[in-house]
């Protein structure tokens, strides 16, 4: 036993050694790794993004930097406002690249925002980390060498939860869609998964605007049509709008489930779960599901006094995966770290069973088909969901067969 344990301490001491000595001689340019959050610190997506997702990348730096000393100063967050629109997101992307010297970027909500930087890190050739976008195009038609696709997408919601409804009973479906490229997306994912599985869409799906407050003109339609479940694609402030006037509508009380594409904490907290009991939705993560992400999440909550969505949670992730890249590469040159992501396997709090699918940067990891609980059954504040389902990494996300993208 002792001489494992020594075996075991060596070891350590030796990764240590090795770890310290990648970054002694990494080739930094200005001798700093620039983190860039390009997210929405004023719109809808604020909440569950925003200042929460700068805020957790800064605590990746901290956390990477005292991990290695030799990077001790070396590692600067900046977070930017992209506003949710596609021209001011490349705008601000290329106006970090070039003028603030980042040498990445993360989080990205809103696909079209998301796309559009994309595109700009592709052609100043940095990597960009896409947490919170969801998109599928991104590793199909529009990927690209330097984007990876982190926590969820499209695909994956709609293969969780439009599988998990229709089987349980929801086989009849009204959707309607936030009209931008996110929204478009899922709709056309999850229409597919219900039908797929037997399911039928009672009436094509309702584009709505984007954002949007008023939605009682698409209640009262489908309280005419009858489905067994109203779906909504929409997400952040927008969803919340959806679900207070589906309660006050009465939908439920008509027998009209209620399916939602895409969830965060904050939507649940905005309404009270009971606004939301009984609804599925599919999740990469979510903060008390077992006790390494009850531990991110207290540290997370001491800093920025709220617990962490998992679009924050995701943007620490992958903000430390990136930096763990840069120490591997000894360098933060785009082409680089790039190649040091593509293949990588890994496990942390967020990501189980992690890896980066070199052919198209799918990060593929297990996720979580979940249901809202009743306020009764919460055990504390911010318990909302019951695991109905974890989907293995494998099985999660659109199959290498089926992707269109050609790098």
């Amino acid at each position: 036993m002792q001489k494992k344990t020594l075996t075991a301490l060596l070891s350590t001491a030796a990764l240590a050694a090795v770890t310290v000595a990648l970054a002694q001689s990494a080739k930094l340019s200005d001798n700093v790794v620039r983190v860039g959050v390009l997210t929405d610190l004023s719109g809808v997506y604020s909440e569950l993004s925003g200042q929460g997702s700068v805020k957790a990348a800064q605590m990746a730096a901290a956390d990477f930097m005292a991990q290695n000393p030799s990077f001790k100063g070396k590692v600067q967050v900046i977070g930017v406002d992209h506003q949710n629109k596609a021209d001011v997101a490349s705008n601000k992307a290329a106006e970090m690249i070039d003028r603030q010297n980042v040498d990445m970027l993360v989080d990205l909500p809103t696909s079209s925002a998301a796309l559009a930087a994309s595109e700009i890190a592709k052609q100043k050739k940095i990597p960009a980390l896409v947490v919170t976008g969801g998109t599928t195009a991104l590793t199909n038609e529009k990927c690209n060498k330097y984007t990876f696709h982190y926590a969820y997408d499209n695909y994956m919601l709609a293969n969780g939860t439009g599988t998990a409804v229709t089987k349980r009973g929801g086989n009849s479906w009204y959707i309607i869609y936030p009209n931008y490229a996110f929204g478009q997306d899922l709709n056309k994912q999850m229409v597919a998964a219900i039908t797929e599985n037997g399911g039928k869409i009672v009436a094509p799906s309702d584009a709505t605007p984007f954002p949007n407050t008023d939605f009682s003109s698409y209640l009262l339609k489908a309280q005419g049509l009858k489905p067994k479940v109203f779906g909504t694609m929409q997400a952040g402030a927008d969803l919340v709008n959806v679900v207070k006037q589906y309660n006050e509508f009465g939908l439920r009380q008509q027998g009209i489930g209620l399916g939602i594409g895409l969830l965060f904490e904050t939507d649940v907290a905005a309404l009270g779960q009971d606004a939301y009991a009984g609804a599925l939705a599919t999740v990469p993560w979510y903060w008390n599901m077992d006790q390494r992400a009850r531990d991110w999440a207290a540290k997370f909550e001491k800093a920025f006094g709220k617990k962490p969505t998992w679009a924050q949670a995701g943007t620490y992730s992958a903000t430390m995966t990136y930096l763990q890249a840069v120490a591997r590469a000894k360098t933060d040159n785009g082409d680089a770290v790039v190649k040091a992501l593509e293949g990588h396997r890994f496990s942390d709090f967020f990501a189980r069973n992690a890896s980066i699918r070199p052919q198209d940067h799918r990060v593929l990891l297990d996720v979580y088909t979940v249901q809202v609980k009743p306020k009764a059954q919460a055990k504390e504040n911010g318990d909302y969901f019951n695991r109905v389902a974890t989907i293995p990494a494998a099985r999660a996300f659109q199959p290498l067969s089926e992707s269109k993208c050609k790098m």
